[in-house]
């Protein structure tokens, strides 16, 4: 057995069952591992954001790591954008990043690069295979890792000559250790803090905002105190009969605003709130003056549980308030965010996956789709634009019995519009909607914000995508995915009902 067939193999045995890919000439003997794998659905990518972004995307629905297949430092550097943004998720994610073989390395051939300086900002773990006996022990310290609280992305570095050379052995899977509960008496002193308080708010993040939590959520709020989630939560589950915490604004004088009067805020899974970006004379932390923070549990510890028990020390009601759901009538005229938003929640199929990468987009359509069918919303987690394409790959592979919409800006998806050829060729019925304005729109907003003055002719030159405009429809049909074009609100309205009924994937680019 090989070095990279116990890597493989082990963490095979260990329930992984997805490798999102870009492999070069130093990673040829895992790709050989992986053909020789058949429980490991091997996915190629033709950029290494993408692959990244892929996995992300499968580990918040999935909750367990896939894995990706980097080539060297250079790879993994293209990849980084897309680990920054689950590390900021949370999501567990295995990078196997190929390496030189151990005795070309001091010879700095053209590709060398110090890889464990380049991975280290976004991994929570690193690992390096310096002999094959070693692979499998370390594929499976790198899974656990991965998946211990708070999970996060990790790097499993595998020369060359390890992956090839023959005294690998698979190693055996380990149970994950459990997260750690939060001492009774915190959530006493949390409880006794919130019955103190003339207005309590509780900022929770994790997942107490998906799956079950929402209903835990909604007994708190029947106590009173206001739950709010961070602008860009990891995954959020709502829509009809769930309920639905308020959202933090983005800019930061808003939330200040936001929350004015609030006292006590109870961080539940969540670091104090801060502003997006630092701009002059405003604030930072966004709190209101006079309110202090109490903590009910970090991301490493059980946060649900907490909020269970917080509930039953506050006396709160078995349930509490949820979205009664109401959709609206078919939209009419010129199309924008808003009519999207209405189309999207008029033919929302039940337990989709929405996929969000639209920026200044996202909002209208996220409120406009507040009463639709129940589904998982997923957030742009640590900002660095062009993870919407490559989430949906990703959630589509994880869960393909659920239907994913990729909402994408036509800025942001140029980062990673590799991801529709991906699609195309896994056949995954991802329904992209590219919501066109031509422009950075959100930079313009930010140029004025920051107090610059109206854009001079080069700054405005850098914040518009025209002259020429970009065609999603040649752009995906050149990558095998069907699309199409609209500017009404009735041509989005059809379009729409049309591709979440289809078996393949579908972009409609739709101006905004």
């Amino acid at each position: 057995m090989t070095g990279a067939d116990a890597l493989v193999g082990s963490l095979a045995d260990a329930g992984v069952d997805a490798c999102f890919a870009n492999p070069g000439t130093s990673e040829m003997h895992l790709v050989q591992a992986l053909d020789r794998e058949p429980r490991v659905r091997s996915v190629l990518c033709l950029f290494e954001g993408v692959a990244t972004g892929a996995a992300d995307g499968y580990a918040r629905i999935a909750c367990r790591p896939a894995m990706t297949l980097l080539h060297l430092g250079p790879g993994y550097a293209n990849a980084a954008a897309n680990v920054h943004n689950a590390r900021k998720a949370r999501s567990p994610m295995i990078n196997v990043v190929g390496e030189h073989a151990t005795h070309h390395r001091r010879f700095d051939a053209p590709l060398s690069s110090d890889i464990e300086t380049l991975v280290r900002p976004t991994s929570k773990w690193i690992g390096s295979v310096e002999h094959p006996d070693q692979a499998g022990r370390l594929a499976i310290d790198a899974l656990e890792a991965s998946m211990m609280a708070p999970c996060g992305p990790v790097s499993l570095v595998l020369p060359a000559d390890s992956a090839w050379i023959e005294g690998g052995a698979r190693a055996p899977a380990r149970p994950v250790p459990p997260t750690p509960q939060v001492p009774i008496q915190r959530v006493s002193a949390n409880a006794e803090a919130v019955r103190g308080a003339r207005k309590a708010v509780l900022y929770v993040d994790g997942a107490a905002l998906w799956g079950e939590g929402p209903a835990v959520l909604a007994r708190l709020a029947a106590t009173g105190v206001r739950v709010v989630a961070p602008t860009f939560p990891a995954r959020w589950t709502r829509g009809a009969g769930v309920f639905q915490p308020d959202r933090m604004y983005y800019f930061a004088e808003l939330a200040v605003a936001d929350l004015s009067g609030c006292d006590v805020m109870v961080l539940a899974g969540a670091p104090q709130p801060v502003g997006f970006f630092a701009y002059p004379g405003r604030p930072s932390v966004v709190l209101p003056e006079g309110c202090r923070t109490v903590e009910l549990s970090t991301p490493a510890e059980d946060t649900l549980a907490a909020l269970r028990a917080l509930a039953d020390a506050l006396g709160a009601p078995d349930t509490g308030p949820v979205e009664a759901g109401a959709l609206p009538d078919r939209p009419q005229g010129a199309s924008s965010p808003a009519t999207i938003g209405a189309s999207i929640a008029r033919h929302l199929p039940h337990d989709a996956i929405i996929s969000d990468d639209a920026v200044t987009a996202g909002l209208p359509i996220f409120l406009a789709t507040r009463g639709a069918a129940r589904h998982d919303w997923l957030c742009l987690t640590g900002g660095a634009i062009g993870q919407g394409l490559p989430l949906a790959v990703g959630t589509a592979v994880a869960a393909p019995h659920r239907r994913t919409i990729a909402l994408t800006g036509d800025g942001a998806a140029m980062y990673t519009l590799q991801a529709l050829w991906t699609m195309a060729r896994e056949r995954l019925p991802v329904v992209t909607v590219v919501c066109a304005n031509h422009s950075y729109r959100v930079l313009n907003i930010e140029l004025a914000r920051t107090g610059a003055g109206n854009p001079g002719p080069t700054a405005a030159r850098m914040l518009s995508l025209d002259g020429p405009n970009l065609d999603w429809v040649k752009l995906a049909e050149g990558q095998g995915v069907e699309a199409l074009r609209t500017d009404t609100a009735e041509g989005f309205d059809d379009a729409f009902a049309r591709a979440v009924a289809m078996d393949r994937p579908v972009v409609i680019e739709v101006a905004t």
